[in-house]
């Protein structure tokens, strides 16, 4: 009825799926939609069916039969809706959902950008625009993660929030039960450890439970079972007109601790040094879009590298790679979408209560993680500018606010001297590029400038850093000797300098060091992108360039050094 249409695989970004390269590049309104046919079982009264997208890029408005259900904004978040009236009433009949989908970013998204219309009509057609970002990495969009339909009792269990205190023989596992639909129900809970053992009891909404001996969750490599989880069983009853509801949720618990020294980050009390990466969602054809053996291959190579860590660069990511994190013991520093603050009226109030609204969203989804260890709220904003004071003030209270026993951060590329929103930080994380983007192709300028960053941070906030981005390009297969840019020999040389004075200030007050970047991703096109930035140690298709063996072995070694593995974990052999 509305004209052409074209079948499109969910999830993923539309952008690459077509040989049409107006897809590519789109920008405005794409339109979704499907029927599904609901189970009868589903339609009786006192059950709610709910309609839960894991994300959708960026701008969503949803329909149900016609009838609107639910508006979002934000590309990388779940949002859900109770479509239980409109179905309920319609046995046998397909249930038709239509999602309208735009990917426009204003200076009040986030991220942001602008529309640039191009007015000059001896250059350009007539209402010819182009999309302006601010970060350097492609637009992908579209409904980026699983689309599920589930039911509930009409009371239920709306949220559950844990969080873990230890010592060396008893932990307590303190909970708020959130309860929807009704004041009149019963909550017991059970914790079970991996052996399906019931460690600890408990009931109604708000309690702590005692965990004798516990099993703490501790990161890959800092102990011989990493990524310890307890499973908490949550389950409500309630009589509803004469019939008893139950809802039953089970979520994994990690028992563990965080906290921040001046000069260390410490984990279950034993300091902690982040040896990762930072990546990104990206891969060919799918885009941003979910793929199970692609994140089961990442997975594969991050614990091949010896990594312990990495950052959402610059979003959060799918709650199943997340999963993966808890399960597998890589501590994660989820980082909302504040990638590209820079222009000035992306700092006013509009934008900032945007900005509130989507930590508010990123805690509840990630808060119970035990692998989420920091919150970081932009990547490189314009930190200099006046407003930024207020706004990343605002910003980091209300985080610590939702959240009290996480540390925060933002990761800044600003000069020391004149960066408005460090002052609230608790880690320093700073980024910088010496002989790439600076003094490109002088490598030797690196160990003064390196230091002295460092030396500059420390004394202005005595606060612990984190070098959490440094890189350069590499093309895979390019080589030259003596090492020149863009070589693999290059990007190896590189690490090699900065990787020395890390080892300098690591026994002081640098805590972690991230690779820019752990693969090769797309960007929008530029004379400085050949088919993206090439920064990655492993290519897109996940091949080893040079550098992520230089990697590899570093980061084996730091952990030999730090952790009290047995020997069988010191060896550099893949455990899956």
């Amino acid at each position: 009825q509305t004209g052409p249409v074209i079948d499109m695989p969910v999830p993923a970004s539309f952008n690459d799926i077509t040989q049409d390269p107006s897809l590519e590049n789109y920008i405005g309104w794409v339109w979704y939609e499907k029927e599904v046919l609901l189970p009868r079982r589903w339609l009786q009264d006192d059950l709610r069916v709910v309609l839960r997208f894991g994300s959708a890029h960026y701008y969503s408005i949803v329909w149900v039969n016609g009838v609107q259900v639910v508006e979002h904004e934000g590309g990388h978040l779940p949002f859900e809706a109770d479509i239980s009236s409109i179905v309920q009433g319609s046995p046998g009949i397909p249930c038709r959902i239509t999602v309208a989908l735009n990917n426009t970013l204003t200076p009040y998204t986030l991220p942001p950008g602008s529309i640039q219309y191009m007015n000059d009509r001896t250059r350009y057609p007539k209402n010819y625009f182009v999309q302006n970002i601010r970060f350097d990495f492609f637009n992908y969009a579209g409904i980026h993660r699983p689309v599920v339909l589930y039911t509930t009792p009409s009371v239920y269990i709306d949220d559950i929030t844990v969080t873990t205190t230890s010592s060396e023989r008893v932990a307590m596992v303190q909970y708020q039960v959130a309860v929807v639909g009704s004041t009149h129900y019963s909550l017991s809970l059970s914790l079970r450890d991996q052996e399906g053992k019931v460690v600890a009891t408990g009931d109604g909404p708000v309690g702590e439970l005692k965990v004798l001996n516990p099993n703490l969750w501790w990161p890959y490599l800092m102990h011989e079972n990493p990524g310890y989880c307890y499973s908490l069983e949550v389950k409500m009853q309630a009589q509803v007109n004469g019939a008893l509801l139950e809802d039953v949720y089970t979520l994994p618990v990690g028992i563990r601790t965080v906290h921040v020294t001046s000069s260390q980050f410490l984990i279950n009390g034993r300091p902690f040094y982040f040896h990762g990466v930072n990546k990104h969602e990206d891969a060919d054809i799918r885009g941003k879009g979910l793929d199970w053996p692609l994140l089961v291959k990442d997975f594969n190579l991050l614990r091949w590298l010896g990594a312990n860590s990495f950052r959402t660069s610059h979003y959060p990511y799918a709650e199943e790679i997340m999963d993966l994190c808890d399960a597998y013991g890589i501590v994660v520093i989820d980082e909302c979408p504040g990638v590209g603050i820079k222009m000035l009226e992306s700092f006013g109030n509009k934008s900032l209560q945007h900005h509130l609204v989507v930590m508010e969203e990123l805690i509840r989804r990630d808060k119970n993680r035990p692998s989420v260890v920091m919150w970081s709220v932009a990547n490189e904003p314009a930190s200099e500018l006046p407003p930024a004071a207020y706004y990343f003030k605002t910003v980091i209270a209300h985080t610590k606010a939702l959240d009290p026993s996480r540390p925060v951060t933002f990761v800044t590329d600003a000069n020391y001297a004149l960066d408005r929103g460090a002052p609230y930080v608790d880690v320093i994380c700073v980024n910088s590029y010496f002989s790439w983007y600076h003094d490109p192709g002088h490598l030797e300028v690196i160990p003064l400038q390196l230091t002295t960053q460092f030396e500059n941070w420390y004394k202005t906030y005595q606060k612990p850093i984190i070098q959490s981005e440094y890189g350069a390009d590499s093309v895979p297969g390019l080589h030259s000797d003596p090492p020149l840019m863009f070589s693999e020999e290059y990007q190896k040389a590189m690490l090699r300098e900065y990787h020395s004075v890390f080892d300098k200030k690591r026994t002081q007050y640098v805590i972690g060091e991230l690779i820019w970047n752990f693969a090769d991703f797309m960007t929008n096109q530029g004379t400085t992108r050949v088919l993206g930035n090439k920064k990655g140690i492993f290519t897109r298709q996940r091949q080893p360039k040079a550098a992520a063996f230089v990697l590899r072995e570093r980061y084996w070694k730091i952990a030999n050094e730090s952790s009290c593995l047995p020997p069988v974990m010191k060896s550099n052999t893949l455990f899956l």
